[in-house]
């Protein structure tokens, strides 16, 4: 079993130096037989665990299909949310599944909070 495994920040605006970089995560999403290799945004602050719109429909999702509503705040409050169970793989872990907020936003980053991402893993970021 695998104790740990450093990750490094990824620039996301070489123009802004170190302030440029974000703790972004690669991970295997996978919802009935589809999968997807997406890149997460870590987020200490989120309380749940977000899944923009185009990444639910890629797996195969159906939103109508999605009956329980999750209420989000800041700027996807706007925004219509609904429950979605997925499985995801980090590096050489072991699966776990994760449940998300799949929100209607077109335009929402995938973000991994507390709810229940940080329960699954302990996650540590390195800059140097």
């Amino acid at each position: 079993m695998v104790d740990q495994v450093r990750f490094a920040f990824t620039q996301v605006n070489p123009e802004l130096g170190a302030l440029g970089t974000m703790p972004y995560l690669s991970l295997i999403l996978t919802y009935q037989d589809q999968f997807l290799n997406v890149s997460g945004l870590l987020d200490t602050g989120s309380s749940v665990n977000v899944l923009p719109y185009e990444i639910g429909l890629g797996l195969g999702a159906v939103w109508e299909r999605q009956r329980l509503s999750v209420p989000l705040g800041g700027n996807l409050a706007r925004f219509e949310a609904r429950a979605l169970v997925l499985k995801a793989k980090v590096e050489q872990f072991p699966t776990v599944e994760l449940a998300f907020a799949w929100t209607k936003d077109r335009n929402a980053p995938l973000i991994l909070g507390h709810m229940n991402f940080f329960l699954a893993f302990d996650v540590c970021f390195y800059r140097s």
